[in-house]
């Protein structure tokens, strides 16, 4: 089986669908099915150094960079456009994902054009607090472009039960199969001392870290966590919020005066983005875990969170009701009195918070390590190719 991933940038910057590509391909060549990756150089204000229209061999696949220009969000490279019509064809299937990004859209149409079916995954901007951002720009791209394409794909790629659910008012035709992100079991069995954390941030010795991993922008939902925390911050002097992401857009400024308008801002540090052994010593050093997000597709941060075995408090905008089911995470509504009690109970009670991470770290050995996720997926792309009904 040949597949081709094709997705508009894998800049760390991006976050999560970037990384979460790069794991799943390596996974799917694991299982030895052929897969290619391309995509552009972008970085968001830079571009990656990487050799132009040339494969380069990773572990178990291979990735093509693509020079581009940007256009708000877009990245457009005609090379890459190009390069689709001329090649599509050599695949037996081709997986996008991202929407209301260009670079996506001409892979739609080359297999349209060649007969060669194709996966979308949205990644969880068919969300509507998503669809609602910007919705003056997106209504029109959504109809003229997004919703042909969607309507043309053998299947959508939902990596939520719930963010199937809200896809469904949209009555796509496209069969919505879930599968979800996953990580890497070995990352996460054994994490490094956080004394390597602390030596770069001393001011989060001896410290309650509640730590907060994901990009500084507005749909993560920092403005919820600042009145949250200063609620808790009040009651607790010892924590400290770590923020600890990248801000794409020159949102820092902003996030910060959430945080000083709640005089709480001392008790916050943010890191930029962590990678490496720095990332996973952040979560070793962290006692509790925080994602308010307003609207994820599958957050792959959340399960970083919950495979160190945190207790998490996150949001019903992070698309997982499957851990409040499971009591592995305190799932809340977009309220921030929820968010700042369920934060205080896992300080209040931290015998019991530590029970309710253990069943997390369970809960995603068992189900979300990227060797399932890569297995279930294939049996996806192997029904659509025979032509049998799909089930995921």
């Amino acid at each position: 089986m040949r597949i081709l991933i094709v997705i508009p940038a894998l800049g760390a910057v991006y976050g999560g669908p970037s990384k979460c590509v790069v794991e799943l391909a390596q996974a799917l060549g694991n299982l030895g099915i052929t897969v290619d990756i391309v995509t552009t150089n972008a970085n968001g204000s830079t571009n990656l150094d990487f050799p132009l229209q040339t494969w380069i061999a990773e572990k178990s696949y291979r990735v093509k960079y693509f020079p581009h220009w940007g256009l708000s969000d877009y990245k457009i490279s005609l090379s890459l456009t190009r390069w689709l019509f001329q090649h599509v064809a050599d695949y037996d299937l081709v997986h996008t994902n991202a929407i209301f990004s260009y670079s996506v859209l001409p892979a739609h149409w080359a297999c349209q054009l060649h007969r060669v079916p194709y996966v979308m995954t949205p990644h969880g901007m068919l969300d509507p607090w998503a669809l609602s951002y910007k919705a003056w720009k997106k209504h029109f791209y959504y109809t003229l472009f997004e919703k042909p394409a969607l309507e043309r794909a053998s299947a959508i790629q939902m990596l939520a039960s719930s963010e199937a659910q809200c896809a469904k008012p949209l009555n796509l035709q496209s069969p919505l199969v879930i599968v979800p992100n996953g990580i890497h079991r070995q990352d996460f069995e054994t994490l490094p001392d956080p004394e390597l954390f602390y030596q770069q941030f001393p001011d989060t010795r001896n410290k309650k870290l509640i730590l907060f991993l994901g990009r500084v922008d507005p749909k993560k939902g920092l403005d919820l966590l600042a009145v949250a925390f200063a609620k808790v911050y009040a009651q607790f002097p010892q924590t400290h919020l770590v923020v600890a992401g990248q801000d794409n857009i020159g949102f820092l400024p902003t996030a910060q005066s959430y945080f000083a308008e709640r005089g709480c801002l001392d008790a916050v540090t943010f890191t930029g983005m962590l990678t490496g052994s720095l990332k996973y010593a952040a979560l070793a050093a962290a006692s509790v875990y925080v994602a308010p997000s307003y609207s994820e597709g599958f957050s792959m941060s959340v399960l970083e969170g919950m495979a160190s075995g945190l207790p998490c408090v996150i949001t019903t905008g992070c698309n997982f009701p499957e851990a409040a089911m499971a009591q592995a995470a305190h799932v809340v509504n977009l309220d921030t009195e929820e968010l700042a009690n369920a934060l205080i109970e896992c300080l209040r009670h931290p015998q019991q918070a530590k029970e309710m991470g253990d069943r997390a770290r369970q809960l995603i050995f068992e189900q979300y390590t990227w060797d399932q996720i890569a297995l279930n997926l294939s049996k996806v792309y192997t029904s659509i190719l025979k032509q049998e009904p799909i089930y995921g």
